[in-house]
């Protein structure tokens, strides 16, 4: 009998046991899961998030003194633990709709808040400087690249050589001078003119007024440093029958002769002449051998010759003379600076 009790008692006092470790395991996972809403409202950003972790958490605290009230009585627990699992697992999806819902507002707060405007800000910042450097580099503000000096020759008292027609040098000097600033600045280049009207650079009471213009002229070059010198002119020769034009540069002049080579070969190549000329070393020419920059002098073409005297004064072909001296400049100094 007493084995039958024993063995009757083991059965029960093991199923005990067993349901010990069955609620025990039970009280632990909700703890666990009460330490975890804990964590996660001081963790996860957001206000939703703490809100809903803290109601989670209060819920749970609830909950398990309602079981702890109920006492002893397995049924109660079994019944009160299905109901806080039902309860908590409504819980659990308000928290999982805070979560979602806070995280989705904070997310949101990242891309059109902070995120937007670190954006923003990015995108009108740099984005904004990068946009003007590219618009900067569909119009280049003049002077960027560096200055360039474009010398008329002659003026004033002094016509240079006068044609057939009766037309000045020192007229149609300037017409070019002008053009070819134009197209100059266009590049980014700052052009500063030695003169801009017909007037000469010299005093009217000054004794040797062509020193002195020559001499103002070198002044205008040497304090405003330039990257380079063009002199324009129109040639003569006693042979009327001599055409085109013509690059001098100062003999000694390493940079000079290129520069002048290039002009050269722009102007014979893009006004298609006939019977085309070399560039020209000079040691004479005041302004070629005085003047500290890569100066040349470009004689645009022969107003002895009295064909290319009326082609001189045509706009189109003035127009094309300009472009050939600006390309030909513009070849020379991208040359010059791959070195």
């Amino acid at each position: 009998m007493k084995n039958f009790i024993f063995h009757r008692k083991a059965p029960a006092e093991d199923g005990g046991i067993r349901n010990m470790d069955h609620e025990t395991g039970v009280k632990l996972l909700q703890y666990f899961m009460l330490c975890v809403l804990l964590v996660l409202c001081f963790i996860l950003p957001g206000e939703g998030v703490k809100k809903g972790a803290k109601e989670s958490a209060q819920q749970y605290v609830r909950q398990e003194l309602q079981e702890n009230d109920s006492g002893g009585n397995p049924g109660m627990q079994g019944s009160s633990g299905q109901n806080a699992g039902q309860e908590n697992g409504g819980n659990r999806g308000i928290s999982t709709e805070n979560l979602a819902g806070s995280g989705n507002a904070a997310g949101e707060e990242e891309k059109s808040g902070q995120g937007s405007t670190a954006g923003g800000e990015e995108k009108s910042g740099q984005g904004s400087a990068a946009g003007e450097e590219e618009s900067s580099g569909k119009e280049i503000p003049a002077g960027q690249k560096g200055t360039i000096v474009i010398d008329a020759g002659h003026g004033g008292d002094d016509p240079g050589m006068i044609g057939p027609s009766g037309i000045n040098e020192k007229v149609l000097n300037l017409v070019y001078a002008e053009k070819l600033k134009g197209l100059l600045e266009a590049q980014g280049y700052r052009i500063v003119m030695t003169r801009e009207t017909e007037d000469g650079l010299y005093d009217e009471d000054q004794s040797n007024k062509k020193a002195q213009d020559m001499e103002r002229r070198v002044k205008i070059i040497e304090e405003n440093s330039p990257l380079l010198t063009v002199s324009i002119h129109q040639n003569s020769y006693p042979d009327a029958s001599v055409s085109g034009p013509q690059v001098f540069y100062f003999q000694h002049s390493v940079e000079a002769e290129k520069l002048a080579a290039s002009i050269q070969n722009a102007m014979n190549t893009e006004l298609e002449i006939e019977r085309p000329r070399t560039h020209k070393g000079n040691t004479s020419y005041y302004i070629l051998k005085r003047s500290s920059s890569v100066t040349v002098i470009v004689e645009c073409g022969f107003l002895t010759n009295p064909q290319e005297e009326e082609k001189l004064q045509e706009e189109e072909y003035q127009n094309q003379v300009a472009q050939a001296i600006c390309d030909g400049v513009l070849a020379y100094l991208e040359k010059a600076s791959q070195v």
